[in-house]
């Protein structure tokens, strides 16, 4: 059961020699074979070129590079359908960008390669990061390996399956407004948010550049920080990278006690709507970090309740910007007109798909003439004031604790036909990326019938990365949620 070990793990046994990156790569690729016709979490992987990847990987080992220097040596990752990978397919599960190929790699993806990672496929999402279940997707709907007739969550729909099914020892996502913590949360695996400039988004295609973030999904914990070890880090190609030192995070893993910890409960996230068996979750997760040494107390961020309203004006603004380029000019799918005019139309009323076309016309409406102080710019006035609840809230507490979901993974279509109950699965993960902090998620119980993952949320301080993964692995390490597998995992 190779495809089932932690990074930890197969990076051990490949420094022992006891496997190789070849058979890794192998166990990863059989399992895609086995379960993905029903899971459907991957569009393409180029085959050749991951073994190429896994004998380089493999000679090294045997040349005498060790995992100090390239922590990622030997490990298959996978990567969403949404970062540059130079010779790979770029899609972002659209139409418009036909049989576009990168000419260049994302920063991550150089710091992946750099640590010796084998990146060995694109996986499926939300029509260019617009969706909360992947069902937005211009190919298919990527599915829950818990229950294959719900959806895996989105927009990093496929990172999540992918993880959970056992085809990738680790993926990496962007998150936009919960499109990392809530398909991890419903597929069951930790997902991280790093705080707004700690990760490179060169070579990312924006969606939302005020608040877009790349990070990983991992099976556990320990796993995340050896993640973000390779890609967290200053990048001049990036205006908002933020020159900041990188920590040690495996570091913070030692804990085993949570006393002198502070952690919060927002009372405006006691919201009506909330599933019971969610609710009885992260109750008891809130007793048992309290059991591990942490004070619990009660916070507020009075201004959350707008939050939703204030994500769905800026988010469609900076995509109708950012979407602009693709006209059928330059690169990607075209459909001739008479005209530059009719061409732009055909291209882009062919090649998008609904949500984004509804979020494009969204948000050139609130940046047009006469809507634009009435919206956008009041909308980014109630941005400043949620991120000022947050750092209020962080002068009494460490972290701040909520539910990643207000319910488990629900049915394929269930809630398709109404964009606003569609919104509202990311309710309590908008705020965070508003306020450019930093947000995790990972196992804490699952519902009774069907059996389906539940995620707890931990938001921390800016660059506050650390705390979360001291308090993270101090409750997964002394809870039994990450050992469990998906049926088709």
């Amino acid at each position: 059961m190779l495809h089932r070990l932690t990074i930890s793990e197969l990076t051990a046994r490949l420094g022992r020699r006891e496997v190789s990156a070849r058979e890794a790569l192998q166990a990863c690729l059989d399992q895609v074979d086995r379960v993905d016709p029903q899971v459907k979490a991957f569009l393409s992987i180029d085959r050749t070129d991951a073994q190429a990847q896994a004998d380089a990987a493999d000679q090294a080992l045997a040349s005498g590079t060790r995992h100090a220097e390239k922590p990622l040596l030997g490990v298959p990752i996978a990567l969403k359908d949404v970062l540059s990978h130079r010779g790979q397919p770029l899609n972002c599960a659209s139409k418009i960008l036909g049989k576009y190929v990168s000419p260049y790699d994302a920063t991550v993806v150089s710091r992946l390669k750099d640590a010796g990672a084998i990146l060995f496929g694109r996986l499926n999402m939300d029509e260019f990061a617009m969706g909360s279940s992947t069902e937005n997707s211009a190919y298919w709907t990527s599915l829950n390996p818990w229950d294959t007739s719900r959806i895996p969550g989105g927009s990093s729909g496929g990172c999540a399956v992918a993880v959970a099914a056992n085809e990738a020892f680790a993926t990496i996502g962007s998150d936009t407004g919960g499109s990392i913590r809530q398909p991890a949360a419903l597929c069951g695996c930790v997902g991280l948010k790093p705080t707004y400039g700690l990760v490179s988004r060169y070579g990312l295609v924006a969606f939302a550049s005020s608040l877009d973030q790349i990070g990983p999904f991992t099976k556990t914990v320990g796993d995340a920080t050896t993640l973000m070890s390779v890609l967290a880090g200053h990048d001049p190609r990036d205006s908002t990278s933020v020159p900041q030192p990188v920590p040690n995070y495996a570091a913070a893993l030692g804990a085993t006690s949570l006393k002198g910890l502070r952690l919060g409960i927002v009372k405006e996230f006691q919201i009506g709507g909330l599933d019971l068996e969610v609710k009885a979750a992260t109750d008891a997760a809130a007793r048992h970090l309290a059991s591990l040494g942490a004070e619990i107390v009660d916070v507020s961020l009075p201004h959350s309740d707008y939050a939703a309203a204030t994500y769905y004006i800026i988010a469609p603004a900076e995509a109708s910007a950012n979407l602009a380029r693709f006209d059928g000019i330059r690169y990607g799918a075209r459909v001739d007109g008479a005209d530059l005019m009719e061409l732009n139309s055909r291209t882009r009323g062919a090649g998008f798909g609904a949500e984004v076309k509804r979020r494009v016309i969204l948000g050139t409406y609130v940046l047009s003439s006469g809507y634009y102080d009435a919206f956008y710019l009041r909308a980014q006035k109630v941005r400043t004031l949620i991120r000022q609840d947050f750092l209020k809230a962080f002068e009494k507490v460490d972290a701040i604790l909520s539910p990643t979901t207000p319910t488990a993974a629900f049915k394929v279509g269930e809630k398709s036909a109404d964009p606003l109950q569609m919104y509202l699965s990311d309710i309590f993960t908008i705020s965070c990326n508003l306020a450019g902090i930093c947000g995790l998620s990972l196992p804490c119980g699952y519902t009774a019938s069907p059996r389906l993952p539940l995620g707890l949320q931990l938001l921390g301080k800016p660059f506050g990365e650390e705390s979360l993964f001291r308090i993270a692995h101090a409750y997964e390490q002394s809870t039994p949620w990450h050992r469990e597998v998906a049926p088709l995992g």
